[in-house]
């Protein structure tokens, strides 16, 4: 859920933790080739190094020089996501690699994680596209059709949910929403990628854009956490935002089976999983009044998974010491989150303010060790 905005000190905390222990801060010099493109970010600018590049893979070589924590995006002329990183703390540099076809895009730095971003215009040009081991069509496909099974499967769940809400049952409700949005988390970055379903869905309070009225303007789950947990009754709004959810939701379901997939966005989009986990499951900030941000890290997890499992194959001949770093820290990763729960088949995870802090750090360095490895996923099934 891109739009949760952390508090001062949690942002540079989290931001810390990801790139002194993922690996993602670069020493070296500037890069160079023209599929590689120089991306500098400050509070103020976002200076790119080519307006133009040939079509098929490119790397963005990220380095914030601003004081504050931004993000990077590389967005198709309507504002689908192509690809982007998050949390890239002042002073770091990042790497992320995207396949494009020629056409016209946009290079956007959001300083401070809000708001539509300082952009800039750029141009893949030539007809020649990515070259792709067949396996990874395959692996495209199928990615294809576990993203429309999980946008199926959750429609049921959510509208099961949505009606308790409208019948005023606040205890069915409860036992109703961390199910309903499990194949949501699994799949999150694909619904991220159409920039307009998931702040209508999964927005925190925290993260609504500047000058939105919290009472007309929150939609989603997370609005009807507050009233479920916090508030601890339902109310007319609420049963107009479960009519509402629903339908963002149908939304969604006919839409993502049209989303643009590419083996590098499935690789880039396991690291987003894992990094939505670092930057909200463990801190607490995701689920702050259900508690149930296991179940999110769970379902993250597994999506990172999935696309892993996919590209695997690939991955496994051009980069064997990163698939067994891979497998290694992913069943470190499950094991550790399987303690949180009695059986292993369900989704019954202990409610998160019974976690203490040391057993928060412990899956947060697992996380950690987690994202560093996938973090080369993406530059492990780019054909050379």
């Amino acid at each position: 859920m891109r739009a949760v905005r952390l508090s001062a000190v949690t942002a540079t905390a989290t931001v810390a933790a990801l790139t002194a222990l993922t690996g993602c801060t670069e020493k070296g010099g500037d890069a160079s080739g023209d599929r590689v493109i120089n991306v500098t970010a400050t509070d103020s600018k976002c200076e790119v190094s080519s307006k133009e590049f040939p079509a098929g893979h490119v790397e963005l070589a990220i380095e914030n020089k601003g004081s504050k924590v931004t993000e990077v995006y590389l967005l198709f002329p309507d504002d689908r996501i192509v690809t982007e990183r998050e949390n890239i703390g002042a002073g770091t540099k990042q790497r992320v690699t995207a396949e494009v076809k020629a056409g016209d895009y946009t290079i956007a730095c959001k300083p401070g994680m809000k708001g539509d971003g300082i952009r800039q215009d750029v141009k893949a040009t030539g007809g020649t596209t990515a070259k792709r081991d067949p396996r990874l069509d395959k692996a495209v496909a199928a990615y294809r059709t576990y993203v429309q099974e999980q946008a199926d499967a959750t429609l049921p769940l959510a509208e099961t949910f949505a009606k308790a809400v409208k019948d005023g049952d606040v205890a069915a409700a409860q036992k109703a929403y961390a199910p309903s949005r499990i194949g949501w988390e699994r799949t999150e970055p694909v619904a991220e990628s159409f920039g307009d379903i998931d702040p209508k869905v999964d927005v925190r309070e925290d993260g609504l854009e500047e000058g939105q009225d919290p009472a007309k303007d929150w939609t989603g789950w997370h609005r009807l956490e507050k009233s479920l947990w916090k508030d601890k009754k339902l109310t007319a709004r609420d049963s107009e935002l479960a009519d509402q959810l629903i339908t963002d939701l149908t939304d969604w379901q006919k839409r993502v089976g049209k989303a643009d997939i590419t083996p590098t966005s499935m690789a880039n989009g396991a690291k987003e999983l894992l990094d939505e986990v670092a930057t909200g499951k463990v801190t607490g900030e995701e689920e702050r009044y259900s508690h149930t941000d296991l179940v999110d890290f769970k379902a993250n997890v597994e999506g990172a998974e999935k696309s892993y499992e996919l590209l695997k194959p690939v991955a496994q001949e051009n980069d064997p010491a990163l698939v067994t770093e891979l497998d290694k820290q992913f069943a470190a990763l499950n094991t550790l989150l399987d303690k949180y729960r009695a059986d292993k088949s369900s989704y019954d995870f202990t409610s998160y303010d019974k976690v203490g802090d040391a057993d928060r750090k412990e899956l947060s360095d697992a996380v950690n060790a987690l994202a560093e490895p996938l973090s080369k996923l993406a530059a492990a099934v780019v054909v050379k």
